[in-house]
């Protein structure tokens, strides 16, 4: 008479290993948080903090990290369009470098834009993007922004 044999648990181990692990990731991704922001005596800060003011609609905070105190921009007078600012909720920043000089700074954002669904997914485009900061009395401030990033100061003519 032969005795069955018993069950191999190898396979029961390593399925359990798995989804330990990706319950961990999911973890992980879903109660991170918000990332930390930069210092804001750094070029990244302000901008960070600018582009943050400038998504929510808030001009007069934006306005506080500017050398002009208005829009950030080279072209402070001009009128405004609907197309110079892409839709809310559809832009994303990331941080690609910064170059500090003794009183300049250029900093490198990619910048994704969102264009609803599609069938494929959520289509995006990305455009690199350069913000120019001066040091005014040791504090950074936006001297010119990228055209998406902008509060326009003067409302556009209505037809």
């Amino acid at each position: 008479m032969t005795v069955p044999s018993r069950p191999d648990r190898t396979l029961i181990v390593v399925l359990a290993i798995i989804a330990g692990l990706v319950a961990v990731a999911l973890a992980v991704v879903f109660f991170r948080g918000r990332p930390e922001p930069l210092a804001e005596n750094t070029p990244a800060g302000v901008v960070q903090r600018y582009a943050a003011a400038v998504l929510n609609n808030d001009g007069a905070a934006a306005a506080r990290y500017t050398t002009d105190g208005r829009s950030g921009t080279g072209q402070p007078d001009r009128p405004c369009v609907p197309a110079d600012r892409p839709a809310a909720g559809t832009l994303r920043i990331t941080l690609a470098s910064t170059v500090e000089h003794a009183g300049t700074a250029d900093v490198h954002v990619v910048l994704a834009t969102s264009n609803g669904s599609g069938p494929f997914g959520n289509p995006e485009y990305e455009s690199e993007a350069v913000f120019s900061l001066e040091r005014v009395n040791g504090t950074w401030l936006v001297a010119t922004a990228p055209w998406q990033l902008t509060i326009c100061p003067v409302p556009a003519a209505k037809p």
